[in-house]
Formats: structure tokens, sequence, C-alpha cells
């Protein structure tokens, strides 16, 4: 059991938690996830690691309300147990394996649309504690929806923030700023990072590729078991075919299959959806368990 020690509300649907991991808090990386289980009776919910402090341990997540079993975890509070937290699972950021005085010759933006917030966060933090300092752009719907502001303004170097409705920040998409930055401001960069919906981050790829600047992005929203065993987060990269939960969940957007991607993420929001993927992992030589991981 693992227990739940501060619970937020970080805009409506939208969840942040602190929960006692000391075992994950030691090893955990930027990038990372874990996956969560509220009870004996839920689904498995994979979540990238929004947080960890090492001291304390303890672990932060955020998540967005959409399905049954996230519900069930926005009614848990504060002194409340999840049954399972398990990780922490997948590659970290490419940027833990790189040389330090290398990396800081780098100039690195990253663009978060929505709850992708979550997971550019670390990153960010964990850059600035090598005195690092990381563009970011953050997208959401509203000012209502934008999360995590203020501890970004502290770890980041420029933070420049858009909304669709023009409510708060610039009005407009991620892309528009990204491209003002490099075209206007003279932004060279080195690396974009992008995290968020499927369809910005595949964007974000297509604008950076007419530049040349080196892309990566997080294919966290396909996994549903988390380790490896069902198939159904797989993906094409570069023409192979890559597992997001093992193999990533980064990599080269400019190598992403994002059709395919997108494809496959629709597919789990119906039940036929999910009966076709079992169907086909299994006539492709996989045994796929969609049903039982992905949140319905």
């Amino acid at each position: 059991m693992y227990k739940i020690v501060e619970k937020k509300i970080l805009a409506p649907n939208i969840y942040l938690m602190d929960v006692e991991a000391p075992r994950i808090a030691k090893s955990a990386q930027p990038g990372q996830f874990i996956i969560v289980r509220a009870d004996e009776k839920s689904e498995r919910i994979p979540l990238t690691i929004c947080d960890y402090n090492r001291e304390k341990g303890t672990i932060t997540i955020v998540f967005q309300v959409v399905g049954s079993s996230t519900m069930k975890m926005s009614k848990l509070e504060a002194e409340d147990y999840f049954q399972d937290f398990v990780g922490p699972l997948g590659q970290p950021s490419e940027f833990i394996h790189e040389n330090i005085e290398e990396l800081k010759k780098k100039s690195i933006v990253f663009v978060a649309g929505g709850v992708g917030t979550a997971p550019v966060y670390p990153q960010v933090k964990w850059l600035n504690s090598l005195g690092i300092k990381a563009d970011v752009i953050v997208g959401s719907k509203s000012k209502e929806f934008l999360i995590l502001e203020e501890e970004m303004r502290k770890e980041a170097g420029n933070l420049y923030i858009t909304t669709d409705d023009g409510s708060y920040g610039n009005k407009g998409l991620v892309t528009e700023v990204l491209k003002n930055l490099i075209e206007n401001e003279n932004k060279k960069y080195d690396v974009v990072v992008a995290i968020g919906p499927m369809i910005m981050m595949k964007f974000v790829a297509k604008l950076t590729k007419e530049y040349g600047i080196k892309t990566v992005v997080s294919l966290n929203t396909l996994m549903v078991d988390g380790t490896g065993m069902c198939g159904a987060c797989r993906v094409t990269v570069g023409g192979h075919t890559k597992f997001t939960c093992v193999d990533g969940p980064e990599f080269d957007g400019h190598l992403v299959d994002f059709e395919e991607a997108m494809r496959r993420q629709t597919m789990y929001k119906t039940e036929e959806g999910k009966q076709f993927l079992e169907q086909q992992e299994r006539e492709e030589g996989h045994i796929c368990h969609v049903g039982l991981g992905g949140e319905k």
C-alpha cells in the first residue's frame, strides 16, 4: 500500500498527488513513469513522473480524469492509499546520459501542451540543477487549465504561455510561439522536446524538421500495460517497430509515424477498437490485454 501524503486540484479535473514510495523516489529519473492502481479492482494507469523527492521518499504524479479509473483516483484524499504504485519504468530522458559539459553548451526548448506540462517539469528542473536554463513554451485551453506555472517559472530560463482562447499569455498555438522565437527573436535551438497531445507533437515535429532542429517527443499516452508484455503501445519509428513503455516513452519526433500512432490511440477510445486490436495482436503473434490495461 502506498500512502498519499498530499493532494491538490491544479485545474478542473486535473489533480496532483504526492505519494510515499521511497524505493521509486531513490532511483527515479526525469522522463520515466510509474503504474498506479487505486484498488484491487481498478485498472493499471501509467503516469509519467512529475517530480520526486529522494529525501522525503515521495513521487509526484499529475493526472486528468478521463474515465472510471482516474475518476476513482480523484476521489482519494491525503492519508488514503493506492493499492499498487510500481516503477520507475521506461527509459529516462536522453539528457541524463549526456556529458554534462557538452549539455551545457546546448540551447534547449521544451514545448508542453495541457497535462504534458507535468512530464516536462522534472526535466526542466533537473537541467536547472546543473545550471542549464531551458526555455519552455506551455499551451493550454485557457488560463483556467494552465498548470504548474509558478513551479515552471522557478526552473525555466524563459517561460512562454499561450492559450487557445487568449485568456492568458499569447493567443494561439504553441507552434506559432516556437516559430516566432526562431524567426523573429533569432533563437538558435539545438534541441526541442515536445510533450502533450499527439496532434500537437506531430505539428511541432513538422515545424522543427523545416529548421533542421533535433526534436524529441513523448508517446506516453499510448502506454497501456506499461511492461512491454501486451504490445498495445507498438509504434513505428524510422521504419522500425518500437514499444513505448520499454523503448521510450521518448523518441525522435522526426522519425515517428504519427498517423499510425494517432489511429492506434483513437481505437483505444471504443470497446470495438479494443476488441479489434486484441484480434490484430493475436494474428501478429502478440498476446494483447488492451481491455485490462487501458482505461475505459
